[in-house]
């Protein structure tokens, strides 16, 4: 019987399989449902499935620069163990590679690598190491150069924090140093105007209510709040940021030393904004052991 695209989308949902691996079972079995389910278990290539539920926080972030162009990958595993494993490492930076010549983390996820792409790569790959494991997010930045640094390295481009950062000219010694300043720093945008609206609303909001309990007169409480959004905004800005390497410059000042501009930056730390379950292993002990 015919295979129709809306056939192979239900298999995938519900075992987790690659497309060409879900297209190749219902092939094999004239198209029913059951049989291709239990042909992609016996090729275990439905293993996926039932890793998809584990929440995975651990893994890696790769860096990867072709001429004034870099992009950052995250992939995430369930353990730190499987981000210290060769094969997803060069799995890792095969879609770093790939990510050069894509603009999204969805056209990444289409992407072919030896013929086969991304999306099933991970599928594949979750089947065979045995844990659930995510292409998160990419991003790419470009600049007159662009420097990286890679915090926690666990290979080549890749660790635990990878930074990206553009300048206006090269400069690579300097880059450098901002990269590792970033990685320190977590500066939350480049300059004030890129800062989130809603996170200096709610700043000022707090700073407000903060300064209103010290019961002073509404003006002294005016230049009070003027002055601790002035500190917020040098603190979370990387431009205003104190520099690591010289405390007496900003970033932006050391730059024009530098004789560069910084016209943006990438910071990707594993897992950052993803809940994390603690577990008490004792408790867990104790529960199985009352049955």
């Amino acid at each position: 019987m015919a295979i129709t695209a809306s056939m192979v989308k239900e298999l995938r949902e519900a075992t987790g399989a690659g497309m060409m691996d879900a297209k190749k079972a219902l092939t094999e079995t004239d198209g029913d449902f059951e049989s291709a389910v239990d042909w992609l278990r016996t090729k275990g290539l439905a293993k996926a499935a039932k890793k998809s539920g584990r929440v995975a926080a651990e893994g890696l972030v790769a860096v990867a620069i072709e001429g004034t162009t870099g992009v950052a990958v995250e992939v995430n595993s369930e353990t730190d163990f499987v981000a210290k494993n060769a094969e997803f490492q060069e799995m890792v930076a095969s879609f770093a590679a790939a990510g050069l010549s894509v603009d999204s983390v969805e056209a990444l996820a289409a992407a072919e690598i030896d013929g086969k792409s991304v999306s099933d790569t991970l599928t594949s790959k979750i089947a065979t190491i045995g844990e659930n494991m995510s292409l998160r997010r990419m991003m790419k930045i470009s600049g007159g150069s662009v420097e990286s640094y890679v915090h926690n390295a666990a290979a080549p481009g890749m660790g635990k924090i990878g930074v990206l950062v553009a300048l206006s000219a090269e400069n690579a010694g300097f880059g450098k140093q901002v990269a590792m300043h970033i990685a320190a720093a977590n500066p939350q945008s480049l300059g004030e105007a890129d800062l989130d609206p809603a996170v200096v609303e709610r700043e000022k909001n707090v700073l407000t209510e903060q300064a209103r309990e010290s019961g002073k007169p509404d003006a002294v409480i005016e230049k009070m709040i003027v002055g601790r959004m002035k500190k917020f905004m040098s603190e979370g800005t990387l431009l205003g940021q104190a520099y690591v390497v010289n405390p007496d410059l900003t970033v932006e000042a050391a730059a024009k030393e530098a004789g560069v501009e910084i016209t943006g930056f990438i910071r990707y730390e594993v897992g950052e904004g993803i809940e994390k379950k603690e577990e008490d292993f004792a408790a867990e002990v104790a529960k199985a052991a009352q049955g």
